[in-house]
């Protein structure tokens, strides 16, 4: 028997989580997470904080279990939110839900269990932790949920072995709709709530709204770019060369709107550019900060919007299987993900001495500077880093 710290949410998943452990006669304890406070850019039919907490306080009395609140709400702004406006203010598209993993959940979260004496803590994440021997040293694989249409490994890309040692994820065997009718059968109030939506503990946010409470909206051009640009010809040349590192020359494009900052804009978007009159859908497939520029393409098969290879810095680079870790001049093929419930591909990943090189099978279409890309080996998670160019 442990003592198990649970992260209630107010959701289906961590309910189920602290039920299935109380049944195995675990002593469990709930803690409720309150990491926001301004309710003003939440969409108005999200459920705001308040009735998470109150769902999760239910469950806690329903399972007889310890319950509290705890606020990291300073915590969360510093390195979570303030990451946020970090990243979008130099035109790069950041992933707060991979990075509030790692700072808060798995580390914050975590050290308040281990205060509390807690052996374990124990998320409602749809993954799989498994415990093998190498050299014999204890080493933990992370593993992808038995369902596929629920599988939330890519969100624990930056775990590390220290924290996943002291992780459970006990619905990750489970389908979500075994989830649902466990918790049906346990009279949880959560049984037939909807998956929360939108950013890690704040919900579905106006993204503009959000943003600017730090970045003031700033009038720029809408260059619209033909397929034909030289840039797409010279990277076709060699993948290893991203368009990130040639300039895009605005007498090749056409001025055909103002749009309020581009830092408000990411590789592959399309709503919010409020230009009409296009034959074929506009795509963002480029962006300018410096310059406050936005650069478009007409079509989903532009070809400034697919990509045969992408790097990440060394710096940048996290094996959570260091024993997996390349050495400089070591090529080996995994398959790759940069965004969540994105298939995966396959790619080789290359390793020189400044960092890592993914060259795709099949371009990837959308691949944006600051997000994160994850390898696997089958169903293993086995790496990540942050997406330079």
């Amino acid at each position: 028997m442990s003592r198990i710290v649970v992260g209630l949410s107010g959701g289906v998943d961590s309910s189920v989580t602290a039920h299935l452990l109380k049944e195995q006669g675990h002593d469990v304890i709930g803690i409720f997470m309150r990491n926001w406070h301004d309710d003003g850019v939440i969409l108005d039919d999200e459920c705001p904080w308040v009735e998470d907490s109150n769902d999760a306080l239910l469950v806690a009395e329903k399972l007889d279990i310890p319950f509290q609140v705890i606020d990291l709400s300073k915590e969360y702004k510093e390195r979570i939110v303030d990451y946020m406006f970090r990243e979008y203010k130099i035109g790069r598209t950041p992933n707060p839900d991979v990075l509030c993993n790692r700072e808060i959940k798995f580390d914050l979260f975590l050290k308040a269990a281990l205060e509390l004496g807690a052996d374990y803590v124990a998320t409602g994440h749809y993954c799989r932790k498994e415990v093998i021997e190498i050299d014999g040293a204890t080493t933990y694989r992370l593993l992808a949920g038995k369902d596929p249409s629920k599988d939330q490994s890519y969100f624990l890309c930056q775990v590390n072995q220290e924290q996943l040692a002291r992780a459970l994820f006990p619905i990750g065997e489970l389908l979500k709709s075994e989830v649902r009718e466990i918790a049906r059968k346990a009279d949880l109030t959560t049984a037939e709530k909807k998956d929360s939506q939108g950013l890690c503990f704040i919900g579905k946010v106006r993204l503009p709204d959000f943003l600017q409470q730090q970045l003031a909206p700033k009038e720029g051009d809408v260059i619209e770019i033909p397929d034909t640009h030289h840039i797409f010809n010279k990277r076709s040349e060699d993948p290893l060369i991203s368009a990130q590192q040639y300039e895009y020359i605005q007498d090749y494009g056409v001025a055909i709107g103002k749009h309020q900052g581009a830092h408000y804009f990411t590789i592959g978007q399309r709503k919010g550019l409020g230009i009409g009159g296009a034959t074929l859908p506009l795509f963002v497939i480029g962006t300018d900060v410096d310059s406050n520029t936005i650069f478009v393409g007409k079509g989903e098969q532009h070809p400034g919007l697919w990509r045969s290879a992408l790097f990440i810095h060394q710096e940048d680079t996290h094996w959570i299987r260091p024993d997996f870790k390349l050495k400089t001049g070591e090529k080996r093929k995994y398959l790759v993900r940069i965004r969540y419930r994105q298939q995966l591909c396959s790619a080789d990943l290359i390793q020189n001495q400044n960092g890592l090189f993914i060259v795709f099978d099949v371009p990837m279409k959308s691949i944006a500077p600051g997000q994160f890309a994850a390898w696997y080996e089958k169903d293993e998670l086995i790496g990540s880093g942050v997406i330079s160019e």
